[in-house]
């Protein structure tokens, strides 16, 4: 190999030493931020006086954090199902199709990873304000999944893009309809992809908080934008404590996705 890290010589300790600074900076605020969710103390302070769980308790207690994790949950599925499905279209369409402007297509489609989130946003609280979708379930959904669908197209792509299709020809010519040779023989040998962008599609709409903020009304809003509204009005350690659990499912699931995309491609 031309790089061979036990060939450094006193480079790799400050490779090293670069990468557990790095590793250290991206992890020590959540190690924080969990830390003030067990604080004693009635304010964020750090380190803690003492440990706790009675703002876990308050935060289960209170029916305004509750419905705000219910919405936010059922906002990431529909968006999540919505994102997989179009994505999956597309991704062929991308893949499969041959037409003109086809790669200009693919970057339009990839234009809301691209756009600063707050441009993005403006743009979709004016359009739904004269349409009327403003504050609504509808509007948080379709602002949610034009940042979602992006991260779908990817990952279905990708999955297509090393798929050999001549598995399916061979379904095929094997008597399969074109339809049923897709289903049964391609979606099965896609499925990390899949799921990789369900997952994306989830997390992507479940942490969101710029579009979120803009798309909210006072009588919907998701746990994100509760977290906002309540650190703008009181630093209280409930706060904290809905931040830890939302990082605790965002690692629960990037997990799941490292392992089950293992297992699909053994």
């Amino acid at each position: 190999m031309l790089l061979n890290f036990d060939r450094l010589g006193w480079w790799k300790y400050l490779l090293l030493g670069i990468t557990l600074l790095t590793a250290a900076f991206l992890l020590l605020p959540i190690v924080f931020i969990a830390a003030l969710s067990f604080g004693s103390s009635q304010w964020l302070i750090f380190p803690p006086p003492g440990w706790t769980f009675q703002w876990y308790r308050e935060l289960f207690a209170d029916p305004r954090w509750l419905e705000s994790a219910l919405t936010s949950f059922k906002i990431a599925v529909i968006v999540t199902v919505l994102s997989v499905l179009l994505g999956l279209v597309t991704s062929f369409g991308l893949v499969r199709g041959s037409f003109m402007f086809r790669d200009a297509l693919k970057a339009l489609f990839l234009t809301p990873m691209i756009l600063p989130v707050v441009v993005l946003a403006v743009a979709l609280y004016a359009f739904f304000l004269r349409i009327g979708l403003g504050g609504t379930l509808t509007g948080f959904v379709i602002s949610h999944l034009v940042l979602a669908l992006p991260f779908s197209i990817l990952s279905i792509s990708s999955a297509l893009e090393g798929f050999d299709k001549s598995i399916e020809d061979a379904a095929v010519l094997c008597g399969a309809s074109p339809l049923e040779a897709k289903i049964r023989v391609t979606l099965p040998a896609i499925s990390h992809g899949l799921f990789s962008a369900a997952v994306f599609s989830f997390l992507t709409s479940w942490d969101e908080v710029v579009v979120a903020i803009f798309m909210s009304s006072p009588t919907l809003q998701t746990l994100p934008v509760k977290v906002w509204a309540t650190l703008r009005q009181d630093l209280t350690p409930v706060v904290a404590a809905a931040s830890t659990l939302l990082i605790l499912l965002t690692i629960i699931l990037m997990a799941l996705v490292a392992v089950v995309r293992k297992v699909l491609k053994q």
